[in-house]
């Protein structure tokens, strides 16, 4: 491939070149043909990126009509706007710069008609999915506990990802099908698109329309995405059929941080690169200008055992600093003990909170780091979420205890009467507004004076059993431990069943919050005394205020960067995670792992406990993470519990990979064997990658699944 401006005169060379390194520059001056941009972690990607926009404007290679460059977030399109228009020192208002979905509502709003809509379509979010596709399935006599809403939306939502319009999407006659074209067709009567059918919709306008195609594949001479590794089937769809005019399709990714699969995210998009386009460039930016050494070492290492990777060898001039560090903790308690006194040893020695970051895997794990901080009077922020005692299935639990404790807690009584539903509507809870008024009584007295009036009604009935449940419960703490009594009434008012019911990806977590919550309970010795802490925990405002330390999760921090990070909990059952091993394979979870070390400049920390508490089951021994052994010696240091520096950091004495992880290695599969899956039932293995296997399941859509968890069939 020639690279088209490879011999520029270093005379003639524009200042903004000279900040950049040799890679970087080929990459800026590569302005023909297919190419591919394999950016590793702190390579400068945003820098070369922007800087080759802004080249090609600056030499006359297009005008600003004939760019169109795509991001992921609002946020990063401004950014690199921005950033553009600071180098070439002008404006760039006519450029097509922007996301995937915001790009493609500009295309649909001219050509809408071609499709059936009026060019003022109306986009709806997620609630107003929701309202329609219950509206649907009481049309068509289905019981919503049967088929719920949110699980309908999501296989819809999935099914857009891939591309797929309902004649594509499996059997006619399934039911899920059925519902799929029927939302469809109410979409449109009411002018309406959801987020899918942007790009869906797009894809869908250019295959019936191959001159409206043909007229954007003639107007974007240069086409730039970023973030390549994480896009879906439909974007890699509608970025193809685009980038077939000129072939100037320049992809920005790394395939080691594609770590969205759960979300629709193909990893296989980035590997295929040079497959799909013959005559394609890979150019890789190797040079870190974020971490040490020894964190690149880790990070590379831990990396390099993932098999389905284009490959690339990072290096910095930064060398020295601190190997990483690998603790040992007897519990979990202690581990956010030990994390958060480093963190006041760092902050003691000068460095702000705002350059520190805990990264965990699963959400729950926040509260032992919450809890500390507030005991220690550090300041903190969750990035990305809400605390522990601000999300919903924490605020609804909390809304039971109160009214369990103080009967006339009308606000909390109002959160809870319908969750879960109850056949309470909102004139039955106007009547018993209107009622406490009139009396001069609490809200719960009044409804407890409502459902015991004349009339019938399931509503009625089921606020009469509310209020009998509420007294069985109080009557449970003069006798059991205050525990057992919240167990049960988070089980028997029906709550816990519900999210157990619940169909959407988050379903899940909220689950293990819930658990982790009565955890929290175990501490106090009365519940009261809980309901007070909590009170004052929530009453603490300096989320976000000033110099704070940051909680998030490893997925959140993608694309951020901290002088020092700590990485809890590398446990086997919790990072690797189990789940996600099941639906997107080993491979994702390591990807995962490289991107919190890396995400450290000076220094990284992982711990793991010898022992977590888990609710409903105890104290349960703790295996340290398989990726621990992955870790090259050379980089790190590994300090037992006992506080002994273990002299061989990767010997199976100190970190015994489990049996299982073992065990899975002997197995193999080919193409069209019979297997069987716990949760998805049986299927056919139609393709196999590495470690895992593509499986058409006889009840289940196709699915990618991690080989471990597979059992063949005779």
């Amino acid at each position: 491939m020639v690279l088209a401006e490879a011999s520029l005169n270093v005379a003639s060379a524009p200042s903004y070149l000279e900040a950049l390194n040799s890679k970087q520059q080929q990459a800026v001056l590569h302005s023909e043909g297919p190419l591919l941009i394999l950016a590793g972690a702190g390579t400068g990607k945003t820098r070369v990126l922007t800087t080759r926009l802004a080249h090609i404007l600056e030499r006359n290679l297009c005008g600003f009509q004939n760019i169109l460059a795509v991001t992921f977030t609002n946020k990063a399109a401004l950014e690199m706007r921005e950033r553009i228009q600071r180098l070439l020192g002008r404006s760039v208002d006519g450029m097509w710069l922007g996301t995937f979905h915001s790009l493609s509502m500009r295309i649909l709003r001219k050509n809408a008609d071609a499709l059936g809509y009026s060019s003022n379509f109306t986009i709806i979010d997620s609630d107003d999915q929701l309202r329609l596709i219950k509206q649907l399935l009481r049309a068509e006599n289905i019981d919503e506990k049967q088929v719920p809403a949110k699980m309908v939306a999501g296989v819809i939502n999935r099914w857009k990802d891939k591309a797929k319009t309902p004649d594509r999407a499996g059997n006619p006659q399934e039911l899920t099908v059925q519902l799929y074209r029927q939302y469809q067709e109410r979409l449109k009567i009411l002018n309406a698109m959801d987020f899918g059918d942007l790009i869906l919709n797009c894809l869908v306008l250019f295959q019936q329309n191959p001159e409206i195609l043909n007229s954007y594949q003639q107007q974007f001479c240069y086409l730039m995405v970023d973030e390549y590794q994480d896009t879906n089937a439909a974007q890699y769809l509608w970025l193809r059929l685009l980038a077939d005019g000129h072939g100037n399709l320049c992809c920005v990714g790394d395939d080691d941080q594609s770590i969205y699969g759960w979300r629709g995210a193909e990893i296989a998009n980035i590997l295929k690169f040079e497959k799909d386009y013959a005559n394609a460039t890979t150019i890789r930016l190797e040079q870190n200008y974020r971490s040490t050494n020894h964190i690149l070492g880790a990070a590379s290492g831990l990396i390099a055992n993932n098999r389905d990777r284009l490959g690339k060898e990072l290096w910095t001039e930064k060398q020295g600093g601190e190997s990483v560090l690998i603790k040992g903790t007897w519990d979990s308690e202690n581990e956010a003990r030990f994390v958060i006194d480093e963190v006041e040893d760092y902050q003691r020695k000068g460095h702000s909170l705002s350059s520190m970051a805990i990264l965990v895997r699963a959400s729950y794990q926040t509260r032992d780091f919450e809890e500390r901080c507030l005991k220690t009077g550090t300041p903190y922020r969750v990035v990305g979420g809400l605390r522990f005692y601000e999300r919903q299935e924490i605020k609804d639990a909390l809304a039971y205890l109160r009214i369990l404790v103080q009967p006339d807690d009308g606000l909390a009584f109002e959160r809870i009467i319908n969750v879960p539903k109850r056949g309470i509507g909102a004139t039955a809870l106007q009547n018993m507004h209107v009622i406490a008024r009139e009396q001069n009584i609490s809200l719960p007295r009044a409804a407890l004076l409502y459902a015991m009036e004349d009339g019938k009604g399931i509503g009625k009935a089921n606020l009469r059993q509310f209020f009998e449940d509420m007294q069985r419960w109080r009557n449970m703490l003069d006798t059991q431990p205050h525990v057992d009594v919240v167990k049960a009434v988070l089980d028997e008012s029906g709550y816990t069943a519900m999210w157990l019911e619940e169909k959407s990806p988050d379903a899940a977590g909220r689950l293990e919050n819930l658990k982790e919550f009565v955890h929290a309970i175990e501490e106090f010795e009365f519940l009261p005394g809980f309901l007070d802490h909590v009170s004052l925990v929530t009453d603490n405002n300096n989320q976000s205020a000033g110099d704070c330390l940051s909680i998030m999760t490893l997925h959140g921090a993608k694309g951020l960067e901290f002088d020092f990070v700590f990485l809890p909990g590398w446990e086997e059952n919790l990072f690797p995670h189990p789940r996600s091993i099941q639906e997107n394979g080993l491979e994702e979870e390591r990807r995962l792992g490289y991107v919190g070390i890396s995400r450290a400049k000076l220094k990284a920390t992982i711990s793991y406990a010898l022992r977590r508490r888990l609710p409903y089951q105890g104290w349960q021994v703790g295996l340290p993470s398989r990726f621990l052994s992955e870790l090259p010696a050379a980089h790190v240091k590994h300090v037992q519990a006992n506080g002994h520096e273990s002299r061989q950091q990767n010997s199976p004495e100190s970190l015994r990979r489990p049996a299982s992880f073992v065990e899975y290695q002997a197995q193999h599969f080919e193409i069209g064997d019979r297997v069987f899956h716990q949760k998805f039932g049986y299927g056919d293995v139609i393709d196999t990658e590495g470690e895992q296997a593509v499986v058409e399941f006889d009840l289940a859509e196709e699915k990618r699944i991690h080989i471990s968890f597979l059992k063949k069939q005779a």
